[in-house]
């Protein structure tokens, strides 16, 4: 029986205890804050991340793995025979999908690719399930419809009470600059088949507060369904921590991720920015 590997990278909501009980390898991608150069996850931790993107007047740029950084990894998992599924984040936000595509044409080793269509802990919900499955002895064919499934039902909202960094990088394009002509707007964007779109617009703090308030009285009404939730914040967790509490208040079985963001999702959302991430069973 051949032995699936998993392989994602650092945009990931995981633990590192995770990681090791799960032996899921993380590649990380390279950020750029502040006029200097990191490894993401290695030259520098989120927090640090954050605190640099809030002391520099630029905006930080994150790019995707060298190619050679994805073969490396790839040849040196399947020495053994191995096969590898590669799980990365959404191409609409990075070209590392991309990068483990044509690293997998280079490897030596049998390399399945997929794009979870997600990021943060909407990808941590498939990579966490594809690793169970692999440590079970499933097969990559029998692994990928289960994928499906979750990817589905996942949903991604990212909660952003400046609209600075999302305009400069310009990931919501033109409806992005006609909302520039608004004061104190606040948007909740959600990120959908690899696509940000505008789910929720309007002026003030209030915009974004009820709409995750009502998301998440949403997520009680519907609590035995749920199959994980995540509340990614880049410097503010008051809401996520109080939308946690509620949670748990009521379905305390329910796993519930509350932490830092990855520097992909704080260049683009911004300083204040939370996401509400979850997927049904």
């Amino acid at each position: 029986m051949t032995t699936v590997k998993i392989v994602t990278d650092s945009s990931i909501q995981l633990t590192a205890a995770q990681m090791q009980a799960y032996s899921i390898h993380e590649i990380p991608l390279n950020v750029e804050v502040g006029g200097q150069q990191y490894v993401d996850g290695e030259t520098i931790t989120r927090s640090e991340f954050v605190q640099k993107m809030a002391e520099s007047d630029q905006l930080p740029k994150s790019s995707q793995p060298a190619i050679g950084r994805f073969v490396e990894v790839f040849d040196e998992l399947g020495q053994d025979g191995s096969e590898v599924l590669a799980i990365t984040m959404t191409k609409g936000l990075s070209g590392t999908v991309t990068s483990a595509q044509q690293a997998a044409q280079l490897s030596s080793t049998k390399v399945t690719v997929i794009d979870s269509d997600f990021t943060d802990s909407g990808l941590s919900f498939q990579v966490l399930k594809a690793a169970e499955m692999a440590q079970a002895g499933a097969s990559i064919a029998e692994i990928l419809p289960e994928l499906t499934k979750i990817r589905e039902t996942t949903k991604v909202y990212v909660a952003m009470p400046t609209l600075e960094n999302i305009v400069k990088g310009g990931r919501l394009g033109k409806l992005a600059a006609s909302l520039t002509t608004f004061l104190k707007i606040s948007i909740v964007v959600e990120l959908r088949d690899g696509k940000l779109r505008i789910a929720k617009k309007g002026r003030g703090i209030k915009t974004i507060q009820n709409f995750a308030q009502a998301k998440v009285q949403e997520l009680i009404e519907h609590g035995d369904r749920l199959g994980g939730v995540s509340f990614s914040y880049v410097n503010d967790d008051y809401l996520p921590q109080k939308f946690t509490q509620q949670i748990k208040e009521r379905w305390p079985q329910v796993p519930i991720v509350t932490e830092v963001t990855s520097p992909v999702i704080s260049t683009h959302a911004g300083l204040g920015a939370f996401a509400i991430i979850y997927y049904y069973k």
